[in-house]
């Protein structure tokens, strides 16, 4: 694993990604490998080159830049994906944009400075950085200077992560500069966790209960829905019992996101086996319903809101925590 991350984007004016208006610096790479992931982009660590034929001019441009003879006009993805280096010449003189390198190095000088200019907006919302990705926790050194920087200038942070992390460096090097953490809790059988992610969840489980012993930091789990995958009455059930041994108070519900399905595809990988669209209303409202008759079953009570959490969220109280 690079010790030198490489960032996919920085979406500055967000309302999604924690409380106020943030940044939100995308991280590349991640342990897992969820076939239902909506960002495909920051799995690998390393830089990557993608092709989008509604972009493509057919110049051939990146056919004379390409070292490795690695793009082909004529082959519908363009990238012979065994030849390709990654080197990025050939997405450097495309007019069209039609290939494009994903993956940037920024110093956490060089970052922070960006972060900063938007700390009018932090400090008139109450926002601030949220640190996303892929899994930005792979990074503890990185993440130690750029967090030291920000909170020098008094920013709020917010992690998002999978949780699959090594603890002992987390809890030294990021967890001091953490004011809140989403942690996402997928599905609850270690089997069926293996099979859609490429992991077990054994290591985010434990995470999870050391993570909510900690004080100074607000833990918020959250579940993203799957259609037949992660959003089905047993899942859901099973997750409630973890998240209440575990020590959780709440629990929010993460909409259904099809737009890594197309990323997928331009990055020249196999088109993942899951629905093109997005939930509909009454999907989405017959999932809340569900989840808020699993809770009062098990004695924790729910609330819908749409703060935060993109068209649904269900927050939910559990009992005993």
């Amino acid at each position: 694993m690079s010790k030198r991350p490489f960032i996919v984007d920085i979406k500055r004016g967000s309302l999604e990604d924690g409380p106020g208006i943030r940044s939100v610096v995308f991280f590349k790479g991640c342990p897992l490998r969820c076939i239902f992931c909506h960002s495909p982009e920051t799995q690998d660590p390393q830089a990557e080159v993608i092709f989008s034929a509604e972009e493509c001019i057919r110049c051939g441009s990146c056919v004379d830049a390409c070292p490795e003879g690695a793009i082909d006009l004529d082959l519908p993805e363009r990238i012979h994906r065994e030849l390709c280096t990654r080197c990025g010449r050939c997405a450097s003189v495309c007019p069209g944009k039609g290939l494009r390198r994903i993956g940037s190095y920024y110093p956490s000088e060089t970052l922070t400075e960006i972060l900063l200019r938007d700390l009018p907006f932090y400090r008139h919302s109450g926002g601030g950085v949220t640190l996303s990705g892929g899994e930005c926790t792979l990074y503890p050194d990185y993440l130690e200077s750029l967090l030291t920087l920000l909170k020098a200038r008094g920013i709020h942070v917010t992690l998002e992560t999978s949780g699959y992390f090594d603890y002992p460096a987390f809890r030294k090097k990021v967890l001091p500069y953490a004011d809140l953490i989403y942690y996402d809790i997928k599905i609850a059988d270690p089997q069926l966790h293996k099979r859609y992610t490429g992991r077990s969840n054994r290591k985010i489980l434990t995470n999870l209960r050391f993570l909510l012993q900690e004080k100074g930091v607000k833990v918020h789990p959250r579940v993203p829905l799957v259609p037949g995958i992660t959003a089905t009455g047993e899942n859901l059930s099973e997750i409630i019992d973890l998240l209440r041994e575990a020590g959780a108070r709440d629990v929010s519900l993460l909409p259904y996101n099809p737009l890594g399905i197309e990323m997928a595809v331009i990055l020249g990988r196999p088109k993942p086996p899951l629905p093109a669209g997005f939930m509909k209303p009454d999907e989405e409202r017959e999932i809340v319903t569900l989840f808020g008759r699993l809770l009062q079953e098990r004695g924790g009570r729910s609330s819908t809101s749409r703060r935060n959490m993109g068209p649904v969220r269900l927050g939910a109280r559990l009992s005993g925590a």
